[in-house]
């Protein structure tokens, strides 16, 4: 009789859980509930003790600002005011490059003492001038004349100088003047007159020459060629 009474009262209990499943589900509901309050205690249980604490600050290594160099050239900003729409003016740096001063040209130096440059007059040009021509030819011989004339305002004294080849001089004088002084050279020979000749005025020397062409190889009065 008691394992009846126990096998029926096992089959009522099922049939009733089975005929009424909204049992199961309010004490789910009432599970979850409790488990959540029980959670919600334990959160609120930590306290501030369990609040994230701020690490440690992190190291940080100050770098030392580079020195400028002598050669670079340095950068100056100056600030330059810029309107905006509100009315206000903002500034903005503009850049301007200075470049580093040359260094100045090494001076110049100096002598020690004062030194005066010598002048060279260049050389004056006589005025004397000299025409040479053949006044009589012989079988051994000929005259010949140099006609001697000064173009300056002042008197001046003259030399002539003639050569000839392999010649002999016969003589030399001057015509219608004070006589001057012939001297044999190399070739030929020269006539230095015996005073000067006034300014603008002209002379003939005349001379005898053996043994040679009739034309010579120079005439000079003073330097100055003949014309011949």
């Amino acid at each position: 009789m008691s394992g009846t009474r126990r096998t029926s009262s096992k089959s009522y209990g099922m049939t009733a859980i089975a005929s009424s499943p909204w049992i199961v589900v309010s004490v789910g509901v009432a599970v979850m509930v409790v488990l959540l309050a029980i959670a919600l205690g334990a959160y609120r249980g930590r306290g501030p003790a369990f609040d994230a604490q701020p690490g440690p600050p992190l190291p940080t290594v100050g770098l030392a600002d580079p020195e400028p160099s002598a050669a670079s050239p340095t950068v100056t900003r100056s600030p330059r005011a810029t309107a905006t729409q509100s009315g206000r003016s903002t500034s903005r740096p503009t850049a301007t490059r200075s470049t580093p001063a040359r260094s100045s040209a090494p001076p110049s130096p100096t002598p020690s003492g004062s030194e005066e440059t010598a002048l060279v007059a260049p050389p004056s040009v006589s005025p004397l001038t000299g025409r040479y021509r053949v006044v009589e030819s012989y079988a051994d011989g000929f005259v010949g004349e140099v006609l001697v004339g000064n173009t300056s305002s002042a008197g001046r004294e003259w030399t002539t100088r003639l050569t000839f080849p392999g010649a002999r001089l016969g003589g030399a004088w001057i015509e219608g003047a004070p006589q001057g002084t012939a001297q044999r050279i190399d070739d030929g020979f020269t006539y230095r007159s015996g005073g000067d000749l006034p300014g603008g005025a002209s002379v003939t020397l005349r001379f005898y020459v053996q043994g040679t062409q009739s034309r010579p190889t120079s005439c000079t009065v003073d330097g100055v060629s003949c014309r011949l």
